[in-house]
Order: C-alpha cells, then sequence, then structure tokens
C-alpha cells in the first residue's frame, strides 16, 4: 500500500511537493461531491499552477524593485479628471510592451506620474513581463559607478534585457559628465527591442538640452518619440489635500 512518505517522496523527484498543500482538501470534496478521477486530478493539478504562478509574479514583482505596490484599482482617475484614463486602460493591455513602444508620462509634481508608471509595471509583471522601476538618479548613478568597477558593458546590457525599463524622474535635474552619453547608450540598446516608461516634470520640448550635445539629443529623442505613447497628466497634486 502506498504510504503518505511513498507519495511525498515522487511528487518531490517530479517537483510536485505543493500538490500536498492541497491534496487533503481535493481528495475531502472529491469523496463528498463523488467527482471522477479525471475531474479530481484536473484540480489538484490546477492547485499546483495557480501556486506555481502566483510564486512567480511575486519573484516578478519583487525584481522589479518597484517603490511600493501601486496599481490602477488604487488610482484615483476622478481626482484629476482630466488625466486621459481610457488611454491608460488601452497601455494596461501591455500591447505597447509586445511592441516595444515607449510611454512618456509628463506632467508637474505630485499629479499621479509615478503611480502611474509603477501601476502599468504591476500589469506587465502579471502580464508575465520582466520589468525594472529606476528613477533616472539611481540609473545613472549606477551607469557611472560600473565605469569605475569595469562593469559597464554588463549593467548597460542588464539594462536592455528587461521587457519594460521604467525610468522615473527623467531631467530632475541637469546631466552631468557622462550622464547624457549613457542616457544616450540605454536609450539606443532598447529601441526597437523593448519597452520603457519615463517620467518627467519637463515638457517633451525640454528634454533635448539634457543631452547637451545637439546631435547626441537628436539621435536620442528620434528613438524615443518614433514608437511614443504621449500622455499628458495634469491637475492638482495628490499631495496637497484640497482646500476646504
Amino acid at each position: 500500500m502506498t504510504t503518505t512518505e511513498d507519495l511525498t517522496c515522487v511528487l518531490k523527484k517530479l517537483r510536485l511537493s505543493g500538490v500536498l498543500e492541497t491534496m487533503d482538501l481535493r481528495m475531502r470534496q472529491a469523496a463528498d461531491d463523488s467527482l471522477s478521477q479525471r475531474e479530481f486530478l484536473f484540480r489538484l493539478l490546477h492547485d499546483e499552477v495557480e501556486r506555481r504562478e502566483a510564486k512567480q509574479l511575486h519573484l516578478r514583482l519583487r525584481r522589479a524593485s518597484f517603490d511600493s505596490e501601486k496599481t490602477l484599482e488604487d488610482f484615483d482617475f476622478a481626482f484629476n479628471p482630466q488625466i486621459p484614463k481610457s488611454k491608460v486602460i488601452d497601455l494596461a493591455t501591455c500591447t505597447f510592451i509586445e511592441r516595444s513602444e515607449n510611454v512618456l508620462l509628463v506632467g508637474p509634481t505630485g499629479v499621479g506620474k509615478s503611480h502611474l508608471a509603477q501601476a502599468l509595471g504591476h500589469r506587465a509583471c502579471r502580464a508575465g513581463k520582466t520589468v525594472l522601476y529606476m528613477s533616472a538618479h539611481e540609473m545613472l548613478t549606477k551607469l557611472r559607478a560600473s565605469r569605475a568597477d569595469q562593469s559597464y558593458d554588463r549593467v548597460l546590457a542588464r539594462l536592455a534585457n528587461y521587457d519594460l525599463l521604467i525610468i522615473d524622474d527623467l531631467g530632475l535635474k541637469p546631466l552631468e559628465l557622462d550622464e547624457p552619453i549613457d542616457l544616450y547608450e540605454v536609450i539606443r540598446q532598447r529601441y526597437e527591442r523593448g519597452a520603457m516608461i519615463i517620467t518627467s516634470n519637463r515638457a517633451i520640448e525640454e528634454w533635448a538640452p539634457l543631452f547637451v550635445d545637439e546631435l547626441l539629443a537628436s539621435a536620442a529623442m528620434d528613438r524615443v518619440m518614433h514608437h511614443a505613447h504621449v500622455i499628458v497628466v495634469e491637475g492638482r497634486s495628490f499631495r496637497r489635500p484640497k482646500a476646504g
């Protein structure tokens, strides 16, 4: 007679030990509802599929390095009715990622650009995409540091490898030293190979001067804008309570 220990051993060899978490429940259900063997097996294995998918989603969300868990479900579109909700919802289908397109969220501070960017990133994780969220300052600091330890190419390749790269707060401060070149390289390597979401307090017309060099700016902006969805986020700041 097969013992629980025997079954556990076999399941571990098949890397299906998670099945044990719901097996007793499904066995009782099978007996109470007179489930066929096929239906019992389907439900048991479906539990394992859901468990693995949940585990993978948790891993993708953790690796994305979001500031906090921001979703579209908890974004208050009514607070600033000017925000094009239908366009944001269309982007949440993640087809722009499949097409390696860019989303540019521009507008004043506090209107929800970072929330929307991370919420779209959250949707991408749920769709099985690899995502990385970083502030522009953090990304450029890492690239500058990588020059010192000879890991520049490796760090650049890692940034190019995600399905979706989210760069928050571009242009919050002027770019210095090699930062314009580093930003251009990120844009160049991801062009038509990976999607980006970029948020900025600066209008699109103000981005080119960040690159200092006119030719570099032209090459960078041409790539950024070629397949871009531009969303101007306007309205009141979420950080300032409405006047009573």
